[in-house]
């Protein structure tokens, strides 16, 4: 019988003391359950097997109607034990039902305490029914209580419950959903009487746990003793094949569906897509797509998904918008990868239409789309923007925290990125290893050395989380902004792991800006032994070489740059101006409008050249310019387009630079005191971060 809404009154009358109630005696009991495992508990293998219920109608998922028990025939009066056992019984019939109702209206923690009476009261004898064991099943998985899941477990086992096949899957169900997959499969592999739905949460459950090769091996054992899997099957091993990135066995399994006709299950058919696309063919992804009789929103979220997944952000943007004109209801996941898509393509036009309709359709509180939002925001300099979102927000993850923490980073705002860390810490939210990275990234830009090596003991000592490479990477920069370059050094010689590519790019970054070129010439060395196809670290070898005089070893580098195929292409910067996005390159002469620029280039050369600028000698390692780039540095591709920028655009609007490579010393001294000419604010994005010029400033300090 369904409760009524009426009956969820009677709730609130149950004192909150029986609820907390505890029994002394058991609690030793208890923790030897909750740290066991299924494999520890042999009744369950005896009982299991043994207690099968032959009934066609549960085997159909139908079930009799309960028959009320006679009540046994008695003479004369009941004696007092008769009495209490009488009382104890209707006391326990009455909590159950009440653990039943809680569960109805998803009080599960509420429910779980009160099975602790029944538990209590009941010692060895059957008192507990079928339909309150199925609620506390519930309870625990919406609970995602491991404990409680295993103490209800060895209380069915302890009070003989007789298991039929409906309660096993659930037991195992419960297993899979608390998190206890290991317990899981010994339960499955006891079951002697396994049907397709055993055999559909098992490799569900494997699939969330990331064991893709198991559950395709089960799916296997499935096909083979039982010839038979429902949709729900087949997706879960479509999930399995897409981990796995096995498009063979993914075209076999779809040669499967269409012989037992299940291709236009829309359960299928997003999985067929899913599995394609991650598996890296696209094209029969939207094969797939295109033969759906009904395209629903999970159907084109999975295919667009598909396309921005291997980086055709365009062609996803394409398909978003015939999503628009086909009429179909978007959610928030819609609005999700979009915004995910408006960053990589930095298109803020686009994502502030995302934004719009993300609100405009009623999911402005969404934690996920709000989330992504803030990190878009955060990765193209409107931190306002994002800060503001972030703060609207009802409720937050650790990915919004990390992502609003993240942006601070990068912009250079070390101290408010470590007053969000703080503040997080205040609100009990636990952060995790890219927390740690965030909020050290931070101080490193920033300077911030005393608080940047509280962070890093903080880490261990407080939060048990193993630094990483990028962690020491960031302490390395810590270190080499005070020219602490020795002690660089030390710290990634004395690492608990193999130094990695970031640890030395580190340390080469410190050695540039103080002119350290034995020291550079090292570091530089180990990154051209450890990513010998990368073609900066060849142009920072050669950079190196030529500097300090070695003209045979630059040599010898540029021959190995002809042997392997790699050239040297000229930088690049974009900058949008009215939606419209343009490129320079390296004395780029391609503008309709090139005169003009040169000529504005020129006139603000002159101005700064009275406010002291001259050509710095370059002494100093160059990461990412050219040999040939270095002769006329008043021609790199930033200036023109910051030129370009603010020859297009009103008085004091802010400009928006992003270019490829890393931004040399020469432009990064001229577009400072641009900016102070023009009182414009300028970003530059380039390879390494944002650079905010304003006034005659940096935000990274002059190192980069």
């Amino acid at each position: 019988m369904i409760p009524s809404a009426q009956s969820s009154a009677s709730l609130s009358t149950l004192p909150s003391a029986i609820c907390r109630r505890r029994q002394d005696s058991r609690r030793s009991t208890e923790k030897e359950i909750a740290n066991s495992s299924v494999s520890d508990l042999p009744l369950f293998r005896r009982r299991i097997s043994l207690r099968v219920v032959k009934c066609g109608s549960v085997e159909s998922g139908l079930y009799p109607k309960p028959r009320r028990k006679p009540a046994p025939a008695t003479t004369g009066e009941l004696d007092t034990e008769q009495k209490l056992a009488t009382r104890s019984s209707k006391e326990n019939w009455g909590i159950c039902l009440q653990i039943e109702k809680l569960v109805f209206f998803k009080r599960y923690h509420e429910a779980l305490e009160l099975f602790e009476i029944v538990r209590a009261r009941v010692c060895g004898d059957h008192a507990v029914g079928r339909s309150t064991y199925d609620a506390l099943v519930s309870a625990c998985i919406g609970a995602g209580s491991s404990r409680d899941a295993k103490l209800l477990f060895h209380h069915m086992l302890e009070t003989s419950f007789e298991f039929d096949q409906y309660i096993r899957n659930r037991v195992l169900l419960m297993h899979v959903k608390c998190g206890m997959i290991l317990d899981a499969r010994h339960l499955f592999d006891e079951l002697t009487d396994k049907n397709p739905i055993s055999f559909n949460i098992m490799i569900s459950g494997l699939v969330d746990a990331g064991d893709h090769e198991e559950a395709f091996k089960l799916f296997l054992l499935l096909w083979e003793e039982l010839s038979d899997a429902s949709s729900r099957t087949f997706a879960s091993a479509l999930r399995a094949v897409a981990g796995l990135g096995r498009a063979f066995s993914g075209r076999q399994l779809h040669a499967c569906i269409i012989k037992m006709g299940l291709p236009a299950d829309i359960f299928i058919s997003c999985a067929l897509i899913d599995m394609y696309s991650k598996c890296g063919s696209i094209a029969e992804a939207h094969w797939v797509f295109d033969e759906m009789p009904e395209k629903t929103v999970v159907g084109w979220n999975t295919i667009i998904a598909g396309y921005a997944l291997h980086g055709y952000s365009e062609e996803a943007l394409d398909v978003y918008y015939e999503m628009r004109r086909s009429g179909v209801k978007m959610d928030h996941f819609t609005y999700s990868i979009i915004i995910r898509i408006c960053a990589r393509l930095a298109s803020l036009e686009h994502a502030k239409q995302a934004h719009a309709g993300l609100v405009r359709n009623g999911f402005s509180l969404d934690i996920v789309a709000n989330t992504a939002l803030v990190d878009l925001y955060s990765k193209w300099g409107r931190m306002e923007d994002a800060r503001n979102l972030f703060d609207k927000m009802p409720r937050r993850n650790l990915i919004s925290w990390n992502a609003l923490i993240g942006g601070y980073a990068n912009h250079g705002q070390g101290k408010e990125a470590v007053a969000m860390f703080e503040q997080m810490l205040r609100a009990d939210m636990a952060p995790n290893h890219v927390t740690y990275l965030a909020v050290l990234s931070a101080c490193g830009y920033s300077g911030l050395s005393a608080e940047g090596w509280e962070i890093f003991e903080l880490m261990t000592l407080k939060h048990k989380i193993k630094p990483r490479a990028m962690h020491y990477a960031c302490m390395i920069e810590l270190l080499g902004r005070d020219g602490l370059l020795d002690d660089a050094l030390s710290l990634i010689r004395g690492a608990p792991f193999a130094p990695t590519a970031n640890m030395w790019a580190a340390l080469l970054t410190a050695c540039r800006i103080h002119k350290n070129l034995e020291l550079g010439k090292l570091a530089a060395e180990k990154l051209y032994g450890m990513e010998p196809e990368k073609l900066s670290n060849y142009v920072v070898l050669l950079n190196i070489y030529y500097r300090s005089g070695r003209s045979d070893e630059a040599a010898k580098v540029l021959e190995t740059l002809k042997r392997k195929g790699l050239s040297l292409h000229p930088a690049s910067s974009w900058i949008e101006i009215k939606k419209q996005p343009y490129r320079f390159l390296f004395a780029d002469k391609s503008h309709p409008q090139r005169d003009e620029i040169y000529g504005r280039l020129d006139e603000l050369m002159v101005q700064i050249a009275a406010m002291g600028y001259s050509q710095e000698e370059k002494s100093s390692l160059l990461p990412d310019v050219g040999e040939h780039e270095e002769h006329l540095p008043r021609y790199h591709s930033e200036k023109l387009a910051v030129v370009y920028g603010l020859m297009s655009t009103p008085e004091g609007t802010s400009l928006q630079v992003v270019q490829g490579h890393r931004i040399c010393s020469d432009c990064h001294g001229v577009i400072k005191l641009i900016s102070r000419i023009t009182g414009r604010h300028i970003v530059v994005r380039d390879a390494s971060r944002f650079h905010h010029f304003k006034q005659g400033s940096c935000s990274c300090g002059d190192y980069w």
